[in-house]
């Protein structure tokens, strides 16, 4: 039984690696309070009623949560009663959170049963002993959200106003939370490893209990249903125990981009008699990422990334996409641009995002919303303040989203800003932390140890840079072929360890600023620069979309013709509030013509061998 209401927002399973039939979606109406000073605890606020109402899982400063205050919000309280069907009752019950934005608290009537800090991670707890077999109670949620902590914000202004790239904030629940029945022993994590040159997957389940006389099975199915491969282990046996499914010739389907093939995957956990006791439904893509030299190969071939930017942001609910279907729009809106990716920049994207971009064929790269930790006094001495819980999250997000096909790549950082002195600092430490739990969990895909400026990896798979010249002829300079490629720097002071030879890409370029209102009201770069609170890009704004197809082609071919990049990536999408420089507008209406885009790119990669 799958009980989804159809009325409440984002109805949809939010897990699709991980499906089970039988499911409680949490979203909706739910009863809500502002906590300013964050006392409401001594308040007593988990005992009293609170005062207003919001539309989970959208934010209190969206609109789409019926509330809109964009204010800061020192802590805010959610509770709803839940009512959990007869059937369930003798069954252990899992409660999901998305993602809340940052440090959460849970209760189950007055038994606190979880905290959890980080606004970008998923989590999950087991609340059926906090229940004590009632099948009604009160689910309360306090979350925390300082604008004065130290935190990952990713691009959340940390002042009251939206300015440059930094936009409205994001606090409390802002994805689907919900609610499933499982028995004591079951699946509670999966991870697919593809395995292209052995042509087979390595299916390891991680378990509740390693319980004697149980076996999980896994079946491998083609896109017709046809069973390919299975496969099955004792649960006893190994703490999470290894399925490696084989294909035959005849039954090998590579995922490509651009042409994706996914095939479908049961995880089913039976008892010492034979009886089903857990099912999943999960796939898979057939898959390899390897470097050679310079180039990174997917499956065993030079893929040149022409990727795009995201944000992640919507006008009316922020960081929550509005619908499923927003989430498809975005990315069809690059590949119809001729785009074959993005960098899903300064967010955790929620997985059916990646669901989508499984679907699709559409390459991305798995980053971290790092930014928040700037003490805002520029870039030299220590002015950078990660903290232990970057690791922690980071660990979730590379654990929770290993088995998409569609990451080709991880990059836990971006623009992180300091100058190398004969010091080791915690931004030294945490960039490495962070590039070796990615490595230690994933051997099969590149990590970036940060986008853009303070490379501090020496050993990192892949290197690059950001530039935002907009004078193609200049951009050329810095570009040319030969030599070690440009690195970011502050004023002179070398903020990275040196180049290594890895594979080089132009992470973030373009950034071109467009408004057609502005322009038509002025050209002069002056006024320009008095419209900033308004309107903001890299650079001089360009006059007319002439100039933007010049400036577009001309950055673009820099980076197509020099042989020792493997790509590139626009800035980008869309426009996000007052920053518009994408080649949407922030409600993902062209700017420009999206087929003169997509035949720039296509020509260049064409002309140039790419």
């Amino acid at each position: 039984m799958s009980i989804i209401n159809q009325n409440i927002p984002r109805p949809e399973y939010p897990r699709p690696q991980m499906v089970r039939q039988e499911w409680l979606n949490l979203n909706g109406t739910w009863d809500f309070e502002f906590d300013p000073g964050d006392s409401g605890l001594e308040r007593g606020l988990l005992e009293t009623p609170l005062s207003d109402s919001i539309t989970v899982p959208f934010v209190p400063e969206s609109e789409m949560s019926g509330i809109g205050d964009a204010d800061f919000h020192e802590a805010v309280w959610y509770r709803r009663r839940v009512e959990i069907p007869a059937e369930w009752r003798n069954q252990h019950l899992i409660l999901h959170f998305g993602a809340v934005d940052h440090d959460t608290t849970i209760w189950v009537d007055d038994t606190e049963v979880m905290r959890h800090r980080g606004g970008f991670t998923s989590f999950e707890v087991d609340i059926t002993d906090a229940l004590k077999n009632k099948t009604d109670f009160a689910l309360t949620v306090r979350a925390r959200d300082s604008r004065h902590d130290w935190q990952a914000r990713g691009k959340q202004s940390t002042w009251y106003g939206n300015s440059e790239c930094f936009y409205t904030r994001s606090t409390g629940i802002w994805q689907t939370v919900w609610i499933e029945p499982v028995p004591k022993v079951h699946i509670r994590q999966v991870n697919i490893t593809p395995h292209v040159g052995m042509e087979a997957f390595e299916v390891v389940p991680v378990v509740s209990s390693n319980a004697t006389g149980y076996r999980i099975h896994a079946i491998l199915s083609d896109e017709n249903g046809n069973e390919v491969s299975s496969g099955d282990a004792r649960l006893a046996d190994d703490l999470s125990p290894t399925i490696m499914l084989q294909l035959e010739d005849e039954d090998v389907h590579l995922w490509e981009p651009g042409h994706s093939y996914l095939y479908s995957l049961s995880l089913i956990v039976t008892d010492e008699t034979g009886t089903v006791i857990d099912k999943i439904e999960s796939y898979a893509g057939l898959r390899s990422m390897t470097i050679s030299g310079t180039d990174i190969l997917i499956n065993g071939r030079p893929v040149f990334q022409r990727l795009v930017l995201d944000q992640g942001y919507w006008p009316q609910s922020l960081m929550t996409a509005p619908s499923d279907q927003a989430l498809i729009d975005d990315i069809e809106l690059s590949m119809k641009a001729g785009f074959n990716g993005a960098r899903l920049h300064q967010k955790v994207f929620e997985e059916r995002y990646l669901y989508h971009a499984d679907r699709l064929g559409y390459l991305v790269w798995g980053e971290f919303g790092d930014w928040g930790v700037s003490s805002g006094i520029g870039p030299k001495g220590n002015n950078q303040h990660q903290t232990a819980s970057f690791i922690t999250q980071w660990i979730e997000a590379v654990q929770r989203d290993y088995s998409h096909p569609a990451i080709i790549g991880w990059c836990g950082l971006n623009e992180t800003y300091q100058v190398l002195t004969d010091r080791i600092t915690d931004l030294d430490d945490v960039t490495r932390a962070m590039f070796l739990a990615a490595k230690g969990m994933d051997k099969t895909r590149p990590v970036l140890d940060a986008s853009g400026y303070s490379h501090r990896v020496i050993d990192s798979d892949v290197y690059d840079a950001h530039n935002y010249e907009q004078n193609p002829a200049e951009f050329a300079r810095i570009f040319a072929p030969g030599g070690e490629p440009f690195r970011n720097d502050c004023e002179g002071d070398r903020i990275s360890v040196p180049y290594a030879g890895q594979p080089y890409f132009v992470s973030e370029y373009g950034g071109i600023w467009w408004n057609a209102e502005l322009a038509a009201r002025s050209n002069s770069q002056t006024d320009a620069e008095q419209d900033r609170s308004q309107s903001w890009g890299y650079g001089q704004r360009i006059a007319s979309e002439d100039e933007f197809y010049e400036r577009f082609e001309g950055l673009t071919r820099v980076l197509c013709s020099n042989p020792g990049h493997f790509g590139y990536c626009y800035t980008q999408l869309t426009d996000v509030f007052q920053e518009e420089n994408g080649i949407y507008d922030f409600k993902r209406q062209p700017k420009f013509d999206i087929n003169r885009i997509r035949r720039i790119q296509e020509g260049l990669v064409s002309q140039y061998g790419r």
